[in-house]
């Protein structure tokens, strides 16, 4: 659906009006197209004494084709602002990231990216642990503050992990984070692989890092399931579209524009794991890609929902997503190395009127990554999942108007993102290079207020 309130910003009046009221003054985001170069402009990247990520963050941007700055330049516009905080120890330190970012955080360009990185506070004591964690008030503070689309980010670098921040970096860096801001990604934290170190081959090909992977992905016939059909289909993956009998036309065609494979299944069968399962095994070998994309609403307040509506949300949102992994996973179907996606939502980290049932089952979906994610790690693999705040569909083109704007202008970016925003953060997930990221839930929703 269009968003009117921003093309009026745009128009002739609109330029006028808005600034004189003060009103939200949306950016359209720039968002990945394949070929674009990473960043509109260089990067400059600083570090506190004694950080351990300046080399690594300067080798890793270079070859991910960003120009790198470590001296601030009189009348340069930056693509990026990229901070080693790995060096502050105390909270004393803490006037580095001051000194660091006062003098240039006006010069961050339209859509550009401020990424902070930091030391696991969980993973410190004393005065370290203390400082880390303050590093998030910082971080989240300064996404509401920067304009013109930027975006800022917090990640949490484990000591070991240094080599393994690369296919975040690009995210994070890239047209592909639009509509994430604000967040706290930990990489290295959850130990993978054999030698109980964090482990992240790099692909053979950045613009085809799914090449030979098989993906499956529920729901995926409308919204934000064909959203990221298309995408993961892009980056390499052969496609299994599943979903529901019902949308058997949708899913062919989702199917076929994405050269995929479509399977009608309802999963919340007693018998869908298992068939699930063997499909997978006899037609593809196994997968290496799940996306648990499909779900439902039953909207009531607690006091007139129904039971039927209470049981089947619980049914498709989280208990049939609990049931497949543990057959893909017992059953040895899902690939050593494999990654396990759900999409969780804003709902289920601060609640919704009318959305008991929905609010319990996406909080449910964080707990599950919560208890999967040394699981995974213990065959090579992850878990994690995304948290959309308001994207634009047609279930929320339906929301009463009054919401619907409420929804898109409460957050930082100060619009409502788009499916593709949720299918890039999930493909970042799924690359091989992401094998350090594990237990993550990372929220796509520009910032919103609402739970942030």
């Amino acid at each position: 659906m269009a968003d009117r309130y921003q093309q009026f910003t745009k128009s002739p009046i609109g330029r006028f009006v808005v600034p004189k009221l003060g009103l939200p003054n949306p950016t359209p985001l720039r968002r990945y197209t394949p070929g674009q170069p990473a960043l509109d402009g260089p990067a400059l990247v600083g570090a506190a004494p004694n950080g351990r990520l300046e080399k690594t963050l300067t080798s890793q941007l270079a070859d991910a084709g960003i120009e790198v700055r470590t001296e601030a330049a009189e009348g340069t516009k930056y693509g990026a602002l990229v901070f080693d905080a790995t060096g502050i120890k105390d909270p004393k330190d803490l006037r580095e990231v001051y000194r660091f970012f006062h003098p240039v955080i006006r010069k961050v360009g339209a859509c550009g990216r401020v990424v902070v990185l930091g030391t696991p506070p969980e993973l410190t004591e004393g005065g370290e642990r203390i400082a880390q964690r303050a590093l998030e008030g910082f971080t989240r503070s300064v996404g509401k503050e920067l304009k013109r689309g930027a975006t800022a980010q917090l990640v949490y670098v484990a000591e070991g992990a240094e080599e393994a921040t690369e296919s975040t970096l690009r995210f994070l860096l890239s047209a592909k984070s639009a509509f994430v801001d604000g967040q706290v990604i930990r990489v290295g934290t959850v130990t993978s692989g054999t030698k109980g170190k964090p482990q992240a081959a790099a692909p053979a090909n950045w613009e085809k890092p799914l090449d030979g992977k098989i993906a499956l992905v529920t729901g995926a016939s409308r919204g934000i399931g064909a959203a990221i059909a298309d995408v993961l289909a892009r980056d390499g993956a052969h496609v299994v579209a599943l979903d529901i009998p019902a949308q058997g036309g949708d899913l062919s065609q989702v199917a076929n524009r994405v050269g995929g494979s479509a399977l009608q299944l309802d999963i919340t069968a007693a018998d869908a794991p298992e068939k699930l399962a063997t499909y997978l095994s006899e037609r593809h070998g196994g997968v290496d890609i799940v996306v648990h994309n499909a779900g439902i609403t039953r909207d009531k307040t607690l006091g007139n929902m129904t039971e039927g509506g209470w049981d089947a949300v619980l049914a498709v949102n989280l208990n049939a997503q609990l049931a497949v992994n543990d057959k893909l996973l017992g059953d040895n179907v899902l690939t050593d190395g494999g990654r396990i996606i759900g999409v969780s939502s804003i709902a289920g980290i601060a609640g919704n009127v009318g959305q008991t049932n929905y609010a319990t089952t996406k909080a449910g979906v964080i707990g599950m990554v919560d208890d999967g994610a040394a699981r995974l790690a213990e065959h090579g693999g992850t878990i994690n999942a995304v948290a959309p705040g308001f994207i634009e569909t047609k279930m929320t083109a339906a929301v009463p108007v009054v919401i619907r704007e409420a929804g898109r202008r409460l957050a930082s970016l100060a619009q409502g993102g788009l499916p593709v925003d949720v299918a890039e953060t999930i493909a970042w997930y799924a690359n091989p290079a992401s094998s350090a990221v594990n237990g993550n839930v990372v929220r796509v929703c520009g910032q919103a207020l609402i739970g942030a």
